[in-house]
């Protein structure tokens, strides 16, 4: 990862507090003004949301994909993201994706489109507009 890219946009930094990260590692983030946050001690469920968001996209993408390299593994990720944030139905949404619109008319004659998302591992499917 390069930092000195990304510096802008990031505030915080959230890790555990495993010993392997030592305090030269803590310092190239806060150089470029990032707090570092450590979750609480023996508490695993604290940094659960972003556990089961890495969960979900080795589970769904990665482990179905073979990477050719970094630039690929960007790619790949950058539209699992767009997929997972814009069209996979969430359970805490009553399985709704994020960009439902509950009071849009949907027109059931109109044909199926089939969208192929993240290298065509996963099919979307829309009415046609």
């Amino acid at each position: 990862m390069d930092v000195g890219e990304r510096a802008g946009r990031l505030k915080f930094l959230i890790r555990d507090r495993d010993a392997k990260f030592s305090k030269a590692f803590d310092q190239v983030f806060t150089g470029c003004g990032i707090g570092i946050l450590k979750i609480p001690p023996r508490a695993p469920r604290a940094n659960c949301y972003a556990e089961r968001f890495v969960g979900t996209m080795r589970r769904e993408c990665l482990d179905h994909l073979l990477i050719y390299g970094e630039r690929h593994l960007r790619r790949v990720l950058a539209e699992f993201e767009r997929h997972y944030n814009d069209h996979r139905p969430h359970q805490s949404r009553d399985q709704t994706p994020p960009l439902h619109e509950p009071g849009r008319v949907i027109d059931l004659s109109a044909p199926v489109r089939r969208i192929k998302a993240v290298s065509g591992l996963i099919n979307q499917y829309q009415r046609a507009a």
